[in-house]
């Protein structure tokens, strides 16, 4: 038996006290904890440790909207000083373990998301990091489904005014933003609505997860959402403006197949972003694309987007 410094413990923390335990290893969204807990997206049993005696090795904690069940696993932290086997190992041993007591027997895993610098495959330092957790990851059995731009508006950034050639208006309801979602299904180049086809849902299956999944659970007033029409009535596509739990931010974008390729995806971002930004105390936007998605990653450049990361997102079948 190995001695008793070298042996693990692996547990949850045990309340919101235990937070400076669990900050013995970083990540970018640690300033959100102290808030995630007191409104309940976080909970104390969904925050693991790895622990050899006092020291953390490892931790893994899950966020939700509300509280009740795990959306999302986005803290996967390693002990980097460790050798690389040694802290896999114990990252693998902790992930399991948490996972087990977490989700509920036979419910299937939330995603896991990383945000990562832009430069993390040039920098061998974050490099090695960053493919400690994905090798974790998928000796778990995940897989890798997209890498996308984390991008950014900053008040004082111009927007271009309305050009005229669009008509926008209030998006009349569920069954009317459904039905645009699911002809935007056609040809997407979003990973995840391509995952969702290639699951078996229809395109109707996949609006209606997409917009079950994420758009309901905003709770900013839907008169912010537009939908951008020709003079003669002719629908174009949609624009969803919205603010999450941290930042005002562009959560959809979707322009109809037969109307692609004419500069109209400028236009809606351009909406949406006239939106957000005359809202009171409004100093960012936040907006991501796939890594793939050019089109619309050269759309947010042009309206004076910045990419302020990267971030991953795997997932298990």
């Amino acid at each position: 038996m190995p001695p008793a410094s070298h042996e693990l413990t692996l547990r949850p923390l045990t309340g919101p006290h235990e937070l400076g335990l669990f900050r013995r290893l970083s990540y970018l969204l640690d300033h959100e904890l102290d808030e995630d807990l007191a409104s309940g997206r976080r909970r104390p049993e969904w925050m693991w440790v790895a622990l050899r005696g006092e020291r953390v090795v490892a931790r893994v904690a899950w966020w939700s909207r509300d509280g009740e069940v795990p959306l999302l696993l986005d803290v996967l932290d390693l002990d980097d000083a460790l050798p690389g086997p040694e802290r896999e190992e114990a990252g693998l041993r902790l992930l399991e373990t948490a996972t087990a007591a977490v989700l509920p027997g036979g419910a299937p895993r939330p995603e896991y998301l990383r945000f990562v610098p832009p430069d993390w495959r040039e920098d061998p330092v974050v490099h090695e990091a960053v493919g400690s957790r994905i090798r974790v990851l998928e000796r778990s059995g995940a897989r890798m489904l997209v890498e996308r731009l984390r991008l950014e508006w900053r008040a004082g950034t111009p927007v271009p005014p309305d050009g005229g050639r669009l008509r926008f208006r209030p998006v009349g309801g569920r069954e009317d933003l459904l039905a645009l979602m699911a002809r935007v299904m056609e040809g997407t180049l979003d990973a995840h609505g391509r995952a969702d086809l290639a699951s078996g849902l229809g395109p109707r299956e996949a609006a209606e997860k997409h917009y079950d999944e994420e758009l309901a659970g905003y709770t900013t007033p839907r008169a912010w959402w537009r939908v951008a029409e020709l003079p003669d009535g002719g629908p174009v596509g949609f624009v969803i403006p919205a603010r999450n739990d941290y930042n005002p931010v562009i959560a959809y974008i979707g322009v109809l197949p037969d109307r692609r390729g004419r500069g109209y995806v400028d236009e809606l971002l351009a909406e949406g972003t006239r939106v957000l930004a005359a809202q009171d105390g409004v100093a960012r936007i936040r907006a991501a694309t796939d890594l793939g998605n050019m089109p619309m990653a050269a759309s947010f450049a042009r309206l004076g987007y910045t990419t302020v990361g990267h971030s991953f997102s795997m997932v298990w079948d």
